[in-house]
């Protein structure tokens, strides 16, 4: 998995530029996300990863950082079967 991958789909569907898509951004106040944004990211994420996100998981992340923790326990999932 490629963290700079993860940045450039979120930077496309938040509208804003890649770099500033780093690990210690909050989705709301450093990207200016909304809720219908978050949707539409976490869409996109569960179908490029094909994970699927819970939605007490999803109420928890707040930063970009929660996202990529995420992918990488789901990614080692998949790894170990």
């Amino acid at each position: 998995m490629d963290f700079k991958e993860l940045q450039q789909l979120a930077s496309e569907i938040l509208g804003v530029d890649t770099a500033d898509v780093q690990l210690d951004k909050s989705f709301a106040k450093d990207l200016a996300a909304d809720s219908l944004d978050l949707v539409e990211l976490i869409a996109a994420v569960e179908d490029k990863y094909d994970v699927e996100l819970s939605e007490e998981r999803l109420e928890s992340m707040k930063k970009i950082s929660d996202l990529w923790t995420f992918l990488e326990e789901e990614n080692s999932k998949k790894q170990e079967v």
